[in-house]
């Protein structure tokens, strides 16, 4: 590798600890559905920055929305100060996310410190400790957020005392049927865990980095409807797959849920940080200065949010990302024709998981080295995407809400050939093992 390449000065100056690297792509820039490589070829981006870019890259509303506010800025803070981008886009959130009574907005910079001061704030509110989340689950990386998560990736650190961590049931490779996911709860209960110490539990209505598992019909309606007889309350996590991915502007709402608390992230700020926290003024307005962060919801980032969500919203994205995801669906189903690889396509809207196999009888994942294989000759066929799941074996296709069907036809043909050249072992194990890192 060249020294002075952006490859290798990012290895010497950025901390790992901060880093997941998949492929060799190194961006200089992007437009639209592509990344700009280091190299000159333009990269199809199938992840949108793991959905973050959820317009795309340059999208014209977020270039003119960051500008005004730049050029005229109203502080750097609501800490001290109100902003109007701030509390326009707080209006926003309350208006088009469903909710009882009366209901507030807190803002924050990343899913992990909106789900982190969700979890702080039900827990001081209501005088409970305790929480429920699942296996798989990722609801972010400080201490509060990654203490209440489930993912394999979150074993160096000890979850918090008291959680109680259930299966996600999957219709594909079932390990637990929801009946019995529902059972092992109900006897937490009458057992280990008084239903009166528990402040919340906490949904991904799509398992995402678990393996992008759509939950089978029904499963959360009735844990939520348990919540209710306990007075627990429901927190929705919709930072990765929220804000019309799913095919609806809430993927909530495929399974009639009604939380109490709604967490956003990702891409409601258009590739700037900024996140977002929806729940009822008896628990976000339980103290002053709870959870306080300088540049939370300053003026720039959240007039960004405000025009992200105006794009989704009049464009109607939630719709086209239904309709555009169905005919990816479709293409990766068409591609399992001729790749045994293939053991599963499942998701909602532009979220889909690719579940490779190395058997379709038995369902086995295959090995982390195959499906980095794929992911590395896809990059040098001209896309960019990841994998999720506890096998490492998930391949995770969340475009911008912006792509085209042409773009979606390009990037079904070079998975088509980077499976097909994966399994046939054009690339070698020793190419792929800088990126096995996730």
């Amino acid at each position: 590798m060249d020294k002075n390449s952006l490859a290798a000065r990012d290895a010497a100056a950025i901390a790992k600890i901060q880093t997941l690297r998949f492929n060799p792509l190194a961006a200089t820039g992007g437009a639209g559905s592509y990344l700009q490589d280091e190299d000159g070829r333009r990269i199809l981006d199938l992840s949108a920055s793991a959905t973050a870019a959820a317009l795309g890259y340059g999208h014209p509303a977020v270039i003119e929305a960051m500008t005004k506010a730049a050029q005229d800025m109203a502080g750097a803070s609501l800490l001290m100060i109100p902003n109007e981008p701030a509390t326009a886009l707080a209006e926003q959130l309350l208006a088009v996310t469903p909710g009882e009574g009366e209901r507030r907005v807190w803002f924050g910079h990343s899913g992990s410190d909106a789900n982190d001061a969700a979890m702080r704030v039900a827990s001081a509110a209501t005088g409970r400790g305790r929480f429920i989340s699942f296996i798989g689950s990722y609801h972010g990386c400080l201490t509060g957020s990654m203490s209440i998560s489930g993912h394999t990736a979150m074993t160096h650190s000890l979850p918090r005392p008291g959680l109680v961590l259930l299966p996600y049931p999957t219709v594909y490779r079932p390990r637990f049927t929801p009946e019995e996911v529902l059972a092992m709860l109900d006897y937490q209960f009458e057992t280990t865990c008084p239903p009166d110490q528990v402040a919340a539990v906490f949904i991904e209505p799509i398992l995402s980095d678990g393996g992008l598992i759509v939950p089978p019909e029904g499963f959360l309606k009735a844990l939520e409807a348990r919540c209710r007889q306990h007075g627990i309350l429901v927190v929705l996590d919709e930072v990765k797959v929220g804000l019309g991915r799913s095919g609806k502007l809430h993927a909530y709402q495929h399974d009639g849920l009604t939380p109490d608390m709604v967490v956003f992230g990702k891409g409601l700020g258009g590739g700037l940080p900024l996140s977002a926290m929806i729940g009822p003024a008896a628990i976000l307005d339980y103290a002053p200065a709870f959870a306080m962060q300088t540049t939370a919801g300053n003026p720039v980032c959240t007039a960004v949010g405000g025009a992200v969500l105006d794009v989704i919203i009049s464009e109607d994205l939630p719709a086209r990302a239904a309709a555009m995801g169905e005919k990816m669906r479709a293409g990766f189903v068409k591609l399992a024709e001729r790749h045994e690889m293939i053991g599963d396509v499942r998701g909602r809207g532009l979220a889909i998981g690719v579940d490779l196999v190395a058997s379709r009888e038995t369902c086995a994942p295959v090995d982390a080295t195959m499906t980095a294989k794929v992911i590395y000759r896809a990059y040098e066929l001209g896309a960019n995407f990841l994998y999720v799941g506890l096998n490492a074996n998930v391949l995770e296709i969340t475009p911008p809400l912006t792509v085209s069907e042409a773009e979606i036809e390009e990037g079904i043909d070079i998975i088509d050939r980077a499976l097909g050249d994966a399994a046939s072992g054009v690339v070698a194990d020793q190419s792929v093992q800088a990126f096995m890192n996730w």
